[in-house]
């Protein structure tokens, strides 16, 4: 006989309901702001260590992407980093363009056209001027081999190569679809400076000191350059540190100046 639940049984399904819903609305409340971490590709010579670290907190972040030497004598997009991105994707982080050659602004051109320097590839080192299509055509051979190595496409999102931008290139990237993201001030990690003029334990107090609500933070993957790395000083210190102070992270999807581009 089938009749009226019980009042106890009435109980449990109320408190099945909106528990979850309080928890959500609890962790919430405790977040006293957002940092949106996101890491360029590079030298790969810390991904392991982001990986690891970005799981332990439990963390998404956004990942630009280019085709880069790596440490490991390959490129940062061969069939051999297949693996680290389909793993990244099952994590659910965000990814965006960094283009595939890692390719510089130089300057405007009449037309639209583009100046632009290539860091890798078969016109490394070479100025080139490009239309807007070319440009298109950049971001886009990184989404077309992610989706190679990984069965997802990129987000519509881009990061050009030291931030560099100017008119004729956002109109570019937006003609295809994709938003440019930048940084905040203080969500610039330092990574590429001088160990020697600005050490690790210089460049986390200026990050903790100024971080606030909204800031978009950057990192890269690995710098050949910097000869005290970054990542493996300061990354850990850095998530703990802003957990401390009631910061959440989130990956760009849920940053209210790009959330709408991922809905497209």
């Amino acid at each position: 006989m089938h009749g009226r639940p019980s009042r106890a049984a009435a109980a449990l399904l109320l408190a099945a309901t909106i528990l979850p819903a309080m928890q959500a609305a609890s962790a919430a409340d405790a977040c006293k702001g957002r940092i949106y971490l996101t890491f360029d590709t590079g030298s790969q010579s810390q991904a392991g260590l982001i990986a690891d670290t970005l799981n332990r907190h439990h963390i998404k972040a956004t990942f630009f992407l280019a085709n880069e030497k790596t440490v490991r004598g390959d490129w940062s997009l061969d069939p051999s980093w297949a693996a680290y991105w389909k793993a990244r994707v099952a994590e659910g982080h965000a990814f965006g363009s960094h283009t595939f050659d890692h390719v510089y602004w130089k300057r405007d051109e009449a037309g639209g056209r583009i100046a632009v320097k290539p860091q890798f590839g078969a016109h490394a080192g070479k100025q080139q001027t490009w239309t807007a299509e070319q440009y298109c055509g950049e971001l886009r051979r990184v989404d077309a081999r992610f989706r190679e190595l990984t069965g997802r496409g990129l987000d519509p999102i881009f990061r050009a190569p030291g931030g560099h931008t100017s008119p004729n290139l956002l109109a570019a990237a937006r003609s295809c679809g994709y938003s440019h993201v930048g940084w905040a001030r203080a969500g610039f990690s330092g990574d590429e400076t001088s160990s020697e003029v600005f050490p690790n334990a210089l460049l986390l107090k200026r990050a903790l000191d100024n971080l606030k609500d909204g800031d978009i933070f950057m990192a890269h993957m690995g710098i050949w350059s910097r000869k005290d790395p970054w990542a493996p000083a300061n990354l850990e210190p850095l998530i703990a540190g802003l957990e401390q102070k009631g910061f959440c992270f989130a990956t760009l999807r849920e940053h209210p100046d790009y959330a709408s581009h991922f809905k497209k």
